[in-house]
């Protein structure tokens, strides 16, 4: 069985970067070797959560009046 791979936040923001600098999505997913739909996701997730955007496993994500209600 392969190991799932996995990616950090700093590597996360630089492919959606990419992808905004070149608007192409499927390339870059490709030269990347990750799914298109990953990096479709990815986008997602930036627009909606921006800075709280992929905390890491287990943690969940939350918009900034989320987060403020959760303390």
């Amino acid at each position: 069985m392969e190991k799932r791979r996995t990616f950090d936040s700093a590597f996360k923001e630089k492919a959606i970067a990419l992808a905004a600098a070149r608007g192409n999505v499927p390339a870059i997913a490709i030269e990347l070797g990750i799914e298109v739909n990953m990096l479709y996701r990815w986008r997602k997730e930036l627009s909606q959560y921006e800075h709280n955007s992929f905390p890491g496993r287990g943690k969940p994500k939350m918009t900034d009046k989320e987060r403020e209600l959760a303390v």
